[in-house]
């Protein structure tokens, strides 16, 4: 995995780039990637913020102006603050019940509730229904799901995973465990701990509506073929 000092933007596509940084959940070292989009008039979403340095900080500057910073989550939220500090007149978006969870976030919009357009050049929707185990207790994670249209970028956070070997091997024996290794997947956490099967699945059925060619994720590797098939492949078990 990378360590802080490695780190680099890295362009996926047109006014696409993605960062990625160690991170470490329960223990298991699964790594996190922030994606940035650029629109109209060299305006920045950053999606699933990171640790912002002065290097990074450098490194966004040269591509635009940070507009919006996306909590796609209520689990991705960790660097929203001191990126509000870096970037003032950037919008905090965020999911349905993240205001609730952390109430000294100053949350600008709220995505189902607020109308949030990207100068339509980025499409989201909320996936309903979707659920996890967090020891001790299910969770419910009101994920936001975005699609690039002009790269065909799907970009996802915690509703799917791909880890493998460029991973420490307790990670991979981890994984291997949970059934997110090697493959485009969920844990079977998720699939254990969603009880509204049928919301979900028309939220997976949404997802799938869009012509995607790449998922870009928040933990473990990019996939950049036959994305779409892979991820109908992963919710199988629902359609």
């Amino acid at each position: 995995m990378l360590s802080l000092k490695q780190i680099m933007l890295k362009q996926i596509d047109e006014n696409l780039w993605i960062i990625e940084q160690p991170l470490k959940f329960l223990g298991l070292e699964v790594g996190t990637r922030m994606t940035v989009i650029r629109l109209a008039g060299n305006s920045l979403v950053l999606i699933s913020p990171i640790k912002i340095d002065l290097e990074l900080q450098q490194q966004l500057n040269n591509l635009g102006q940070v507009k919006y910073l996306v909590a796609p989550n209520l689990f991705h939220y960790l660097y929203l603050e001191p990126a509000q500090k870096l970037y003032p007149d950037a919008k905090i978006v965020a999911p349905p019940g993240l205001a609730e969870k952390q109430p000294d976030l100053e949350i600008d919009l709220v995505f189902s509730q607020d109308l949030v357009k990207f100068n339509d050049e980025l499409e989201y929707c909320l996936f309903a229904g979707f659920q996890t185990f967090v020891p001790p207790k299910i969770a419910v994670v009101n994920e936001i799901i975005f699609y690039h249209p002009i790269s065909q970028t799907l970009i996802i956070t915690d509703s799917a995973f791909n880890f493998d070997r460029t991973f420490p091997l307790i990670t991979q024996l981890a994984t291997r465990a949970l059934g997110s290794y090697g493959v485009l997947k969920s844990s079977w956490l998720e699939k254990i701990a969603t009880k509204d099967k049928q919301r979900l699945k028309q939220s997976i059925e949404r997802v799938l509506q869009w012509d995607f060619q790449r998922v870009i994720l928040a933990h473990g590797q990019i996939v950049d073929s036959n994305a779409k098939q892979r991820l109908a492949s992963a919710y199988q078990w629902l359609l």
